[in-house]
């Protein structure tokens, strides 16, 4: 039991612990107060968050508690062993798409198709209409219906023969077994190709055909591309990184299905170039009477008497100027232009005429010669092949004969001359300068209609190019 004296001896150390504490806590506000403030503001934070969070449901009545009901049902078991076995009991047909390559023989196709038929290979090998299967060129389009491994039907779909009908006809030869004699019987036939209409864009990162190539655009459509234009813009020297193209071309479909061999296509029916900032447009259209042509929005002709090059797409190695001759060693005017490209390459007249010579010019080799109206002629040396007679009446566009070496020449390439009045000019200035066709006022009228909807579709492929689809696109 402690004393009064006790009592009183301990009150003043207490009260020093306090006062001792009161001032280490003044001193710590002193020297912290941000933290000592973020600690009274979360206190108090999460007493009003406590009383927020209980008071509610304090006053919240109580649920129900929930009512369980049980309920027992027997299920008839499916009878999965019966309708294994009559699956067991369906013959399974399958069908495979492929194409011919170029290492092919009849086994390592059919086992690429999942054929698994020795009879139906020998047949092949053996029969001579369904050998032609391999022949020819590579790429065609072969779709294989099986059964069990064994084959049921072969379709090969591949180019016409005829050179002629390539762009518009297709070779179709089926291979069936019938059903019940497990015969194979093979009937080949010719069947007309099908128009579909294509819409591409794509933007110049390197090269024209580097852009269609992304855009998946047929090589040849290209070329008509770089025609349509030629006059306006020049493809070596003026095509620029960020000009762009939007076309409006013929595809062709075979049963329905896209072409995979060759480079099968129809005509540019409308076609936008940009370049250097400069829109230039082209549509196609054919006036009653007259020959097709190309034609601006405004009904203007882009299409001249005379073509630009006698190539599709090549580059000039030797232009109209002074030179040192290659195989003479001296300097000398060069009165033509050359151009490079590989033997074999086709060569095409530059505008409608008559074939005035066809043969062998001394140095010039091979030679092609055509008169022109208005005191023009154009003359093609150096050729591999001659396909025009002399007396023959030709257009622009058609084929004379085809790049060679022949004469004096260095390597393959075309010599290619432009006369005015029997004397040598520039082709290039021949060309750009040469008259256009003019459409007739009902004719006019008639084209400006159809060009609004084509250049909407023009617009739409340019809209979407500068959405961001890739460089090259294909649409529709």
């Amino acid at each position: 039991m402690k004393t009064s004296k006790q009592y009183q001896a301990a009150r003043p150390s207490r009260l020093d612990s306090i006062v001792s504490a009161a001032t280490a806590l003044q001193s710590m506000v002193h020297r912290h107060p941000r933290r000592v403030s973020a600690a009274v503001l979360t206190v108090l934070a999460g007493s009003a968050m406590t009383a927020f969070g209980v008071a509610p449901l304090a006053a919240l009545p109580q649920a129900p508690a929930p009512v369980v009901t049980q309920v027992s049902e027997s299920i008839q078991s499916p009878e999965l062993q019966e309708q294994l076995l009559q699956l067991d009991g369906q013959a399974l047909s399958l069908y495979r798409s492929d194409v011919t390559r170029s290492a092919d023989t009849v086994d390592s196709l059919l086992q690429r198709l999942g054929v698994s038929d020795a009879e139906a290979a020998q047949f092949i090998r053996q029969d001579s209409v369904a050998s032609t299967l391999l022949q020819g060129r590579t790429g065609k389009s072969v779709k294989a219906i099986v059964e069990d491994g064994q084959l049921k039907q072969l379709v090969v779909r591949g180019p016409a023969a005829a050179n002629g009908d390539f762009d518009t006809h297709f070779t179709r030869l089926t291979i069936e077994r019938d059903a019940s004699s497990r015969a194979f019987r093979v009937k080949q036939e010719i069947a007309a190709l099908e128009a579909s209409t294509q819409l591409g864009s794509g933007m110049i990162r390197s090269s024209l055909f580097a852009a269609a190539d992304d855009a998946q655009i047929p090589d040849g459509v290209t070329n008509q591309i770089a025609e349509i234009f030629g006059n306006e813009i020049d493809f070596r020297r003026e095509l620029r990184k960020g000009d762009a193209f939007s076309v409006l071309y013929e595809a062709h479909l075979a049963d329905g299905e896209p072409v995979t061999w060759g480079n099968s296509h129809g005509r540019v029916l409308a076609a936008r170039f940009i370049n250097k900032g400069e829109s230039h447009d082209a549509v196609w259209f054919q006036e009653a009477g007259r020959k097709g042509a190309y034609f601006d929005l405004n009904g203007r002709s882009t299409t001249r008497a005379f073509l630009a090059s006698p190539l599709a797409f090549s580059r000039v190695t030797s232009g109209f100027a002074m030179r040192f001759h290659p195989v003479h060693k001296t300097m000398r005017a060069h009165l033509g232009v050359d151009f490079g490209a590989p033997t074999g390459t086709p060569v095409r007249s530059v505008g409608d005429g008559v074939v005035t010579f066809s043969g062998w010019q001394n140095g010039y080799g091979n030679v092609v010669q055509v008169e022109h109206s208005g005191g023009r002629s154009t003359l093609y040396a150096h050729l591999s092949r001659i396909d025009a007679r002399r007396g023959a009446r030709i257009e622009q566009g058609q084929l004379i004969g085809a790049v060679g070496a022949t004469g004096w020449a260095t390597g393959p390439h075309l010599h290619f001359e432009f006369k005015l009045g029997g004397k040598q000019v520039d082709p290039m200035q021949v060309a750009r300068a040469s008259e256009s066709l003019q459409l007739s006022p009902q004719s006019l009228a008639k084209f400006r209609s159809m060009a609004v909807s084509v250049a909407q579709r023009l617009d739409r492929a340019d809209a979407l190019q500068t959405a961001g689809l890739q460089p090259g696109s294909r649409f529709e």
